[in-house]
């Protein structure tokens, strides 16, 4: 069977983290959260007590951190298991930071390059189509507005007991899509060949409908 690369990108909370590991169990793809790799990376980071925008200090703990990322969604940092950890909102407020650091960066995206060559993957992130996979057979722009992004993080942490306002929710978005898109090494932004794909107004199931028939129609061309 031959091996396909799908990229999903779009601002925080766009859903792309639900919707990707749904069609990869369709699919029988492999699913690699991107934006938890990023996380795990930040909850060492704090673990360690470390200032999250000193870069110097940050980078610096390059060797010593190891993530992995097993099926079930479950995440580990060099052994730990962080899957819940690493969605709080100390996380939150200084996963963005971290995020800016190209020494960081660089290191978690060779990691996923090695990752998608060996076998079928979808990957969500911010910058997948653009620098992590540019060569990805499908590509897709995940959008929401920022209100119905902030809701859906915030029932959902609700679900999961995390806590956190929907006020604050709206804030953390609105913060970090600012963030994302004037970075200066691999912003948020669309590939030039990705689908745009506004999830507003549908519920889960048609999503994942809509991006399996994305999937289906690119890779048969």
């Amino acid at each position: 069977m031959k091996k396909v690369s799908v990229a999903i990108d779009g601002p925080a909370a766009a859903g792309k983290s639900t919707i990707a590991k749904k069609v990869a169990e369709i699919k029988g793809y492999t699913y690699i959260d991107t934006g938890a790799m990023y996380r795990a990376y930040t909850w060492h980071c704090v673990n360690k007590g470390l200032d999250c925008t000193d870069e110097a200090a940050c980078v610096a703990e390059i060797p010593n951190v190891n993530i992995e990322l097993l099926p079930g969604g479950k995440v580990l940092c060099n052994g730990n298991d962080i899957t819940r950890e690493i969605r709080m909102p100390i996380i939150n407020k200084n996963v963005t930071p971290v995020c800016q650091m190209k020494p960081v960066r660089l290191f978690l995206v060779d990691q996923q390059r090695k990752m998608a060559e060996k076998s079928s993957v979808i990957m969500d992130g911010r910058d997948i189509g653009t620098y992590v996979l540019p060569n990805a057979e499908v590509k897709i722009f995940q959008v929401a507005s920022p209100e119905c992004r902030a809701m859906r993080r915030y029932k959902e942490n609700q679900e999961k007991g995390i806590p956190g306002t929907y006020e604050e929710i709206l804030e953390d978005v609105n913060r970090r899509d600012k963030a994302d898109s004037e970075r200066a090494f691999a912003p948020l932004k669309p590939a030039e060949d990705s689908i745009l794909l506004d999830t507003s107004d549908m519920n889960i199931e048609q999503v994942v409908n809509r991006v399996i028939e994305i999937i289906d129609s690119k890779v048969k061309e």
